[in-house]
């Protein structure tokens, strides 16, 4: 997750973790991680890849495809990193001073996804400590103790067969599994696609059941936004298509509920956190829709998906906005599901100074 814009401190070596080998508080740009660069002519793309010895994310919690670590339409920015610096002793992400650490597993930038079952993941309540269960996207991993934590980092015992097609505004990557001790297999693929002529990326998905037993399982993308890296704040919206209802408010100190819309009351800063759940959407696909501009630098986007939402939930820190949509699977024996959710990006006419 690095490029020649930025420069991340790793806090401490990783090395024999399998995840990276650099010596301790060593400061780097432009580091060689395997990647691709896509453009339709509107929007460009830079996004790493699946790589088990040399790949930026190989943590145990996100899809390890399409790792998107910028995107740019009209000279803004979409993504990029959320964090300073990477420490396994921390647990999801923590405050250093001036600066935010993340965990290896939630170090990731972009439009990433999570497989979810049952809280935990695919296999984990039938395995026995030392057994085998499985992270979709990810590979087959050992079961070491009670409870799962989904922010922790995992042993690979199998990461799978990746393969990657490559084209001019493309990426299709493909997961091939099999975890005979568990029951579980699967062809997942993945496709980062920008429509021609459009500013507008869709990720398209599929998973083909090969194992003998049925896949159930939720996924959510975490869409970490971190647009021209404004702080969360009044120059937000977050609009959907349903009226929100929530049993409980968000902190009346960092935002309300206005309508078919989340209004932050502030900027956050420092160690603030703004979280709540967005209710009140129905079972159509159509509610599947998040709309998040911001008046300051004019920029906006909007994410839909093709299936009904089962959730859907804000979380922001000053230096991300991460609206997640879920969306739930049960997928048979020899069945495939397909999925799909589309990126438009837009400009606003930024308000008055």
């Amino acid at each position: 997750m690095m490029n020649t814009s930025w420069k991340l401190r790793l806090i401490v070596s990783l090395a024999g973790t399998g995840l990276f080998t650099l010596a301790s508080g060593r400061k780097l740009a432009g580091a060689d991680f395997p990647s691709a660069e896509i453009s339709n002519g509107q929007i460009q793309v830079k996004l790493y890849l699946p790589d088990s010895r040399k790949g930026y994310y190989r943590g145990t919690r996100f899809d390890w495809s399409g790792e998107i670590i910028s995107l740019k339409y009209k000279g803004h920015e979409y993504y990029g990193p959320w964090f300073d610096g990477l420490d396994p002793k921390v647990h999801d992400y923590r405050y250093a001073g001036s600066e935010i650490i993340a965990s290896p597993c939630s170090a990731a930038s972009g439009p990433v996804e999570e497989f979810q079952t049952n809280g935990t993941a695919l296999g984990w309540d039938e395995a026995r400590v030392g057994g085998t269960f499985i992270k979709i996207g990810v590979g087959v991993l050992r079961k070491d103790k009670d409870p799962y934590d989904y922010v922790k980092q995992y042993e690979i015992v199998d990461p799978g067969k990746w393969t990657v097609k490559r084209r001019r505004d493309s990426v299709e990557f493909t997961q091939e599994l099999t975890d005979p001790s568990s029951g579980y297999g699967y062809i997942y693929r993945k496709t980062v696609r920008l429509i021609e002529g459009k500013p507008e990326m869709v990720l398209e998905h599929s998973l083909k059941n090969t194992g003998r037993r049925t896949i159930r399982s939720r996924v959510y993308n975490h869409n970490f936004l971190v647009l021209d890296k404004q702080p969360p704040g009044p120059d937000f919206t977050i609009a959907v298509p349903f009226q929100i209802q929530l049993a409980h408010p968000p902190d009346g100190e960092f935002a309300e509920i206005r309508g078919n819309q989340v209004v932050y009351l502030k900027a956050l800063q420092k160690e603030d956190l703004m979280e709540t759940p967005i209710g009140g959407f129905n079972d159509s696909p159509k509610d599947n829709e998040i709309r998040i501009e911001n008046s300051k630098v004019g920029a906006g986007m909007r994410i839909t998906g093709d299936h009904p939402l089962v959730h859907l939930n804000l979380w922001s820190i000053r230096t991300v906005l991460a609206v997640e949509p879920f969306i739930t699977m049960n997928v048979d024996p020899g069945k495939e599901f397909t999925w799909k959710m589309s990126y438009q990006y837009y400009t606003v006419p930024p308000k008055a100074k």
